[in-house]
């Protein structure tokens, strides 16, 4: 019997012991969530050195930070000025990066990034001081994107690599907003912040989100072309009267990359659109003009492009060529007479890679802009940039 009993008790706890381990060694094979943090960026030097065809621009205005199509010089010419020097460190930035994956595989990625340009609140004088401002800061669930980021509308990828902080800035889509977006393979539908700018009207009523689509034809070897779709409802109401307008305005965009085997690629552009104004050139146009006599918004038409060539000439020196153009219609030339008509630019850099995130280089940019009326100028200007990037 106590053989028996001693037998019966190592049964019992060997079976214990098992029972035990099964639901422990399930737990052990069943997948963790993780967390990971990154935190990123790059600092920026540059030198410029710039030559306008008529007055300077003040020593805070954008101009002096990056080529600003808008904020070229125009006139006959009569006060143009000697060669200006700029040297900065705004353009340097920092990210902090998110990413969750919960034991069941589902992801959440919190991103947020910020730099220290278009601000008008430092000074030259003594200390350089400049408010950092928010350029992204949005959050990701699954297919699902919410916050701050560049717009659906937008191919980031296809800017050439320029040291200035745009490039061929009157003829790309350029802009951040808020939004909510839903990706499926390659397509991308989003609702985006609307936002009337219509010259001529005091306030912006705007009701209805932008709505974008957007799908990427993608190839071998990275190439790939995008197609985008913009609709919006522009509205807005004259402080005075207290009348409002409103008008329905369409934009169209085709971008694309060509990656040779070389290692080189060549990026286009080309926008078209009646009243996409705010999203082609960095404010280059309004989406229209407000009539003074119906009292309705009549929406300007857009037509830009540009083309840029990527060259690598080997394993340490790269440069880039690239041209932009971007064209402006309105219905009525004499109340439009001192907005903007047409900008071009040239830019041509090369760059050395003095460690693998180290870069060294120097750009010459040339850009021109012309209103309704006539009056026209034009800039050159000569950088030198260094850039780390972590």
């Amino acid at each position: 019997m106590t053989r028996l009993k001693l037998h019966s008790i190592s049964a019992g706890i060997a079976l214990a012991l098992l029972g035990a381990g099964v639901p422990a060694l399930a737990q052990d094979s069943a997948p963790a969530s993780s967390t990971t943090y990154k935190f990123g960026g790059y600092v920026k030097f540059d030198a410029m050195l710039s030559d306008y065809s008529d007055a300077t621009p003040s020593g805070g205005g954008l101009m002096r930070q990056f080529y600003w199509a808008p904020g070229v010089p125009i006139g006959d010419g009569t006060v143009s000025d000697d060669i200006t020097t700029d040297f900065q460190a705004r353009e340097s930035r920092l990210n902090f990066k998110v990413d969750h994956t919960t034991a069941g595989g589902r992801k959440v990625t919190g991103f947020i990034e910020m730099d220290f340009f278009t601000h008008l609140d430092g000074n030259e004088v003594v200390s350089n001081s400049y408010s950092p401002r928010i350029r992204h800061a949005f959050l990701k669930f699954d297919n699902w994107t919410f916050g701050q980021t560049w717009s659906t509308f937008q191919d980031v990828a296809a800017l050439p690599e320029a040291l200035d902080f745009v490039g061929p800035a009157e003829s790309t889509t350029f802009i951040r907003q808020s939004m909510i977006r839903y990706t499926t393979g390659n397509l991308e539908l989003a609702l985006e912040n609307p936002q009337t700018f219509v010259s001529g009207g005091d306030r912006d009523l705007s009701t209805v989100p932008d709505l974008i689509a957007r799908y990427t034809f993608k190839m071998d070897g990275g190439s790939y072309v995008k197609l985008a779709g913009l609709v919006r409802s522009l509205k807005i109401q004259d402080d005075t009267s207290g009348s409002q307008a409103d008008a329905t305005a369409y934009g169209i965009s085709a971008s694309a990359k060509f990656v040779f085997g070389s290692g080189g690629d060549l990026r286009a552009m080309v926008n078209y659109g009646d009243g996409i104004g705010r999203y082609v050139g960095l404010g280059f146009t309004p989406d229209g003009v407000r009539n003074p006599f119906t009292g309705e918004i009549d929406t300007a038409e857009s037509v830009s492009y540009f083309v840029a060539y990527r060259h690598l000439w080997n394993d340490k020196w790269r440069s880039n060529i690239m041209y932009g153009t971007n064209s402006i219609d309105y219905e009525d030339d004499l109340t439009a007479a001192s907005l903007n008509d047409n900008a071009s630019s040239f830019h041509f850099n090369v760059i050395h890679n003095v460690l693998p995130k180290l870069d060294v280089g120097a750009e010459i940019i040339w850009g021109e802009r012309e209103i309704v009326n006539g009056t026209d100028g034009d800039f050159t200007r000569f950088m030198l940039s260094a850039k780390y990037a972590f």
